[in-house]
């Protein structure tokens, strides 16, 4: 029996029924998004102050946080780290072009430790040049530069710097090598469980805990002036919807050890991702759907027992009230120890 001459068009999907589908989608997509932006909104207004151990606490001079609470009383696993995500992101890609698609941080390197920022996130390409994804800024030589000039200014601020491989590329050549060589063995604090439960005085003159992550490279071995990437671990999931990933760091933060049992650094980013499915794909909007929720993650950490697990917390466009927040959460610490 032969077809009728209209049963293959009947088979074909009409494009405006696609079409239709799509900006459905979108639309359902926006809506999820306003929903969880307005279920933080409402958990903020709900704990009132957002308070928690420290919440009260600004240091005189954020550049010098940790020497204020004492080199010889403050260990290492006791710090709160504030940390900045994708850190050398500031002068990226093409102004008002292609660097809002890419930039997290509109602070250099060195006025983010200024700020107080004391973990640096840096991706790397084979070429030594600093990249987020497929866009790339300037040589990772301003980084290691703006680390130095920090060091120098200041005596008893520990550092941990994090440069990893940026995946779809290869390491630089003899890269570990280049790290030693750039930032110094005499400030590069050697891999050592032990390190830990050490204080900042008993590490010094020593002062960075350089992690090196390569994609295929040989990791750095046990006593090498570098550190493996399994001392700096998170639990990063993909994600542009802000209760989603608050929920998200809660829960992979309650799976972690105290961080007194702890032998490596455990980082929980306040941070959304743009997807690529969604019209705002610009990192500043996204982000900024989660970003001013730091304290009230903080409190609601301590509100459910989790404060002991606490360790690395990180954002894009880190500021000085992040930065204070984290500091008080340490000098509690510290104070509850003494």
């Amino acid at each position: 029996m032969s077809s009728s001459p209209n049963s293959n068009n009947d088979n074909k999907k009409n494009p405006l029924d696609a079409m239709g589908a799509f900006f459905s989608a979108q639309v359902d997509r926006r809506k999820l998004v306003t929903t969880q932006k307005q279920a933080l909104a409402t958990r903020c207004s709900s704990s009132g102050d957002c308070e928690f151990p420290g919440s009260g606490h600004r240091p005189a001079d954020r550049k010098t946080w940790m020497s204020e609470l004492g080199p010889e009383k403050l260990r290492v696993y006791q710090v709160v780290w504030p940390g900045s995500h994708d850190s050398a992101t500031n002068k990226i890609g093409i102004p008002f072009i292609t660097r809002p698609f890419a930039q997290c941080q509109s602070l250099s390197v060195y006025e983010q430790l200024v700020t107080g920022c004391r973990v640096i996130d840096v991706r790397v390409q084979e070429e030594r040049r600093v990249c987020h994804g497929v866009l790339a800024t300037y040589s990772v030589d301003v980084v290691l530069a703006d680390v130095k000039r920090f060091l120098s200014e200041t005596s008893s601020e520990l550092v941990v710097l994090e440069v990893r491989t940026e995946f779809g590329h290869e390491d630089p050549p003899e890269f570990g090598k280049y790290l030693v060589e750039q930032l110094g063995e005499e400030n590069l604090i050697r891999q050592d469980d032990g390190v830990f439960w050490k204080t900042v005085a008993e590490l010094l003159p020593r002062r960075v805990i350089c992690v090196w992550k390569p994609r295929k490279s040989p990791a750095p071995g046990h006593g090498e002036p570098l550190w493996s990437a399994g001392y700096l671990k998170d639990n990063w999931i993909d994600t542009d919807l802000p209760e989603t990933k608050f929920e998200s760091n809660l829960k992979f933060l309650g799976q972690q050890p105290n961080v007194a049992d702890r032998r490596f650094l455990y980082r929980v980013e306040n941070t959304v991702t743009p997807q690529a499915d969604n019209p705002v794909l610009c990192v500043k909007p996204v982000t900024s759907r989660i970003r001013g929720y730091a304290r009230l993650f903080l409190a609601e950490v301590f509100a459910k027992g989790l404060g002991d697990k606490l360790q690395v917390f990180s954002t894009d466009f880190i500021d000085g009230d992040f930065v204070d927040a984290c500091a008080g959460v340490t000098k509690a610490r510290v104070d509850a120890a003494a």
